[in-house]
Order: structure tokens, then sequence, then C-alpha cells
């Protein structure tokens, strides 16, 4: 089993087992008046939150979700931990790689990655599956989620035909990307369906992208169960989920 698929299926596993079981100050010479806006405008950028704040914010939890569990992600079970570790055969299909990684788009000034789980008995999710849906946000300085987002849909119209993203010496084939038709959400969003196949076996994984003013969110689904014991899957993702997600965002 190659390392993404591995780890897939051993974050699913892991997670399984938990379901089984911020004043200033003018001089004495000073006019109050003149310097009455300048304390408000430091004032105001004191209270502004960071870019990690903001998303630490607005991320979904479990009270969110309505029966999901919510949980962070695991490192060591992660193909890249940046984006600089990932090369794609295909430059213009880069986002992609990275929205089905769980790596944030474009140029963030911040991101921060959640994994959603429906809440099932561990006999039902061996025999059945269970989807986990990630959701990755990311925070982007004037402009950059833009055109983030823009590369995204590029990379859809042009990777019809698959690609082949590799990182740290391990290799994620992708054998078609599709458009996938979604509920509009945020300033523009964008869905997507891949194909991949592991030992002969076929399974179908889906994502979408929105942008929020200066704010991506990817959502990913997969049930790396099914990878596990050979059996097909195509993996939804959660309505719930996303629009408990695309909610607090606005």
């Amino acid at each position: 089993m190659n390392r993404p698929a591995t780890a897939v299926v051993t974050t699913t596993l892991s997670l399984l087992s938990l379901t089984a079981l911020t004043a200033c100050g003018g001089g004495s010479d000073s006019d109050p008046a003149a310097d009455k806006p300048k304390a408000n405008a430091t004032a105001s950028t004191e209270k502004a939150p960071s870019p990690e704040k903001r998303l630490a914010d607005v991320i979904i939890t479990t009270s969110d979700t309505d029966g999901f569990r919510v949980q962070e992600t695991q490192d060591e079970y992660i193909f890249a931990k940046s984006s600089d570790e990932v090369t794609v055969d295909k430059p213009v299909c880069a986002p992609l790689a990275y929205a089905m990684n769980q790596l944030p788009l474009g140029d963030p000034q911040a991101s921060l990655t959640r994994v959603a789980s429906g809440q099932t008995d561990a006999e039902t999710a061996l025999t059945k599956g269970i989807t986990y849906t990630y959701v990755t946000l990311s925070a982007h300085a004037s402009g950059d989620a833009r055109s983030a987002f823009a590369d995204a849909r590029k990379a859809v119209d042009a990777c019809g035909s698959g690609f082949t993203a590799e990182a740290n010496g391990d290799e994620s084939p992708y054998d078609s990307v599709t458009a996938e038709k979604v509920t509009p959400a945020g300033d523009e969003s964008l869905g997507f369906k891949s194909t991949i196949t592991f030992r002969d076996v076929k399974h179908v994984l889906h994502g979408e992208i929105v942008r929020n003013g200066d704010v991506l969110a990817v959502y990913f689904s997969v049930d790396g169960l099914a990878m596990a014991s050979n059996r097909p899957s195509d993996v939804k993702l959660s309505p719930t989920v996303v629009k408990a997600q695309n909610g607090k965002l606005g």
C-alpha cells in the first residue's frame, strides 16, 4: 500500500477507535482633540484578530455539525506537511493535489484543518464504511484568495485526464478529474470529483472549494476503510458539514 492510501486508512482506523470505545497617550503640550483619532486607530489595530485567530473562531466544531465528530488531523499520517513538499507531473493540476491532501491553496497567511466523521458504531463502520469530510480553511492577503480560487478552477478544466502528485518519495496518482455541480456558497464556489485506482479497485472522491472574501474553505471526502477492505467507494461530501462551515464563514 503506498503512503497516501496508507495514511488515509490509518487515519480512518485511528478515528474509528475513538468512536468505538491586546493604549497609548499624548504629551502634555498636545491637542487632545487631535490625539483622539490616533488613539482610536491604535485601539482598533490592537483589537484586530490575527489570521490564526480569525480561522480558529470560525472553524467548525462538533457542536456545529449535528451528530458529527470534529477532530484535529494527525500530522504523522499526512501526505505532506506543506505544499513545498509536493511536486506534480502537470503543474497546472497542483491546486487539486493540495485540495485532496488537506493543504491550503495559494499563499495563505494562516491555515487550519479539521476532519468530521459521522457518529456510528464500530461494526457498521467496518462493514459499510464511514465518510470522513476534511475541512481546510485558509486566510489570505487581499487578492490572493481570488487568485488561488482562479487557479483551482483552471486546474479542474485542464486536468480531466488525471495527474500524479509526489511527496517525500510517495506517489498519489489520480485517474481523472471532472467538474461537479455544488450548491452556490460564499462569493464563488467550485465542485469537482476525482477517480483513483488502488489494488485494481476504483474509488471516486469528491471535493469543493468556496471563497468567502479573503478566506478559502476546501472540502474533501474519503472512505479509507473501503481501500483497506478492497471494495469500491464513491464518497460524497457531508452536506451537514459543508453547510455548517459555509454558514460560519458568513
